[in-house]
């Protein structure tokens, strides 16, 4: 017991804003060319180009560092980089030289003779010890044409040597909004195509705030369920329900590096479960109680894997659009593994099927909307809003009619979230031109009864 308060009591003390070990992380590399997930643990490494580094270093610091890879007498390793103040003083540099130079590259012919230096010399140089961002200064200082290039050409030219030989790491916290841009910028399919600006609109149109009891069916492997929890920060439940005896995975939870007190807070129940039991049966609970214990053996194999191993799998499936970056970990040993999505207990069953839920988020794209949409909303208490997210339009107004027809909710509403990124640089200030065109729709509205539907006692 002494062990497990002490435990306890360390998960209260934890700085959340310093790395631990057996942490997750998010490893921006060069700037979003590759991006990736890794447990930090003292035998994981990660692979960049061919060198091979240990995260260790990365143990202990804020999130927000940035690393870059150095090559030592023990091979490569990430050293962390302190930022200074010649950032700023160059960028003010290049913009009075923008205004006054009158330079053009229209001289310069790539013929592969303007640099000096061959790939002898910097392997010589490597071996030597050299750090990265000297090779770089070697490289511009060959160069015959660098020079003559303009201020915004050779700013190019530095970063594309930078990234080749002392490629930067930045470490950054999983939380929700890192960790559905990433997915949505590498793998969309995954997570339904749900952008991170319809995310915000979903938790807000579901009035998600503290002490709630949300019902989410999340089929877009837990990454509603983790940004519903995290605005919960501890408080009320999130019950994800489901059809059938397995639970939907709700892997992505497990990066979001959620507190104890948290993870007990997010809970799964199947729709049988929830569904309210007509009057005049006397055996509720019994029913309940056997179909928990049912499926609790196979839904706690189902939720409790190995995390490790897990996230290894996980950044396996992300190598085919980072090539060469890919994890390592040595051993499971020293992690301790996040346990969220536990069995609801009976006494929390019994509480939303006599109260209702205060409110509902569907993100099922495999199953019919009204459909499920029909089953859910009578479970939620009277006036409480609910939204459905789909990637597609026709199915969310299908529902949308269905709800009218029925008289079950009113303030229906379908939208469709914009977000456009703008590139604000000197002289430079325009909208990305590679940009998503859409990120999905939501049906809102807010949950009423009708004069044909039973009342509460």
């Amino acid at each position: 017991m002494s062990a497990q308060n002490s435990e306890e009591s360390l998960s209260r003390s934890q700085n959340r804003r310093i790395t631990w070990d057996g942490c997750s992380v998010l490893l921006d590399i060069n700037d979003g060319d590759r991006v990736l997930f890794a447990r930090l643990t003292a035998g994981s490494k990660i692979k960049i180009g061919n060198n091979s580094c240990s995260l260790q270093p990365l143990i202990g610091c804020p999130f927000g560092s940035s690393f870059q890879v150095e090559v030592g007498g023990d091979g490569p390793f990430l050293a962390r980089v302190i930022p200074s103040t010649e950032g700023n003083n160059l960028v003010e540099k290049m913009d009075s030289q923008i205004m006054e130079e009158s330079r053009d590259n229209r001289a310069i012919v790539d013929n592969n003779t303007a640099q000096t230096l061959t790939g002898e010399d910097i392997d010589d140089m490597r071996r030597k010890g050299v750090t990265g961002d000297e090779i770089v200064e070697a490289l511009i200082a060959n160069s015959a044409t660098f020079e003559k290039k303009t201020a915004f050409s050779q700013e190019k030219y530095r970063i594309k040597k930078q990234k080749k030989y002392a490629p930067r790491v930045l470490l950054r916290r999983p939380f929700a909004r890192s960790i559905c841009e990433a997915y949505f910028k590498k793998h969309a399919e995954k997570i339904g195509f749900l952008r991170v600006d319809t995310l915000s609109v979903m938790l807000s149109l579901a009035n998600v705030t503290a002490h709630s009891d949300v019902l989410v069916v999340d089929m877009l492997d837990g990454i509603v369920t983790g940004a519903v929890a995290e605005r919960l920060g501890g408080t009320g439940y999130v019950c994800n329900t489901y059809c059938g005896i397995t639970p939907y995975p709700i892997n992505i939870v497990r990066m979001f590096n959620f507190s104890d007190q948290t993870c007990k807070r997010i809970l799964h129940a199947s729709l049988a479960e929830l569904r309210p039991t007509p009057s005049g049966t006397s055996a509720s609970i019994d029913e309940v109680e056997d179909a928990c214990n049912a499926n609790r053996q196979q839904n706690t194999e189902a939720l409790s894997p190995s995390s490790a191993i897990d996230l290894v799998s996980m950044e396996e499936s992300y190598s085919g659009n980072m090539e060469t970056a890919t994890i390592v970990a040595a051993s499971p040993k020293s992690s301790k593994s996040i346990k969220a999505g536990e069995k609801a207990p009976l006494e929390a069953i019994k509480s939303w099927k006599e109260n209702g839920f205060s409110s509902l988020i569907i993100a099922a794209p495999d199953l019919d909307v009204w459909g499920i949409a029909k089953e859910l909303v009578p479970l939620l208490s009277y006036s409480a809003p609910f939204v459905i997210y789909h990637q597609y339009l026709q199915p969310l107004a299908s529902c949308m009619h269905n709800l009218q027809i029925e008289k079950m909710a009113i303030g229906l509403q379908l939208s469709e979230p914009w977000l456009r990124e703008y590139q604000v640089l000197p002289s430079r200030t325009h909208p990305h031109m590679q940009m998503s065109s859409s990120g999905g729709y939501l049906l809102s509205g807010t949950r009423i009864t009708g004069s044909d539907q039973p009342q509460p006692n």
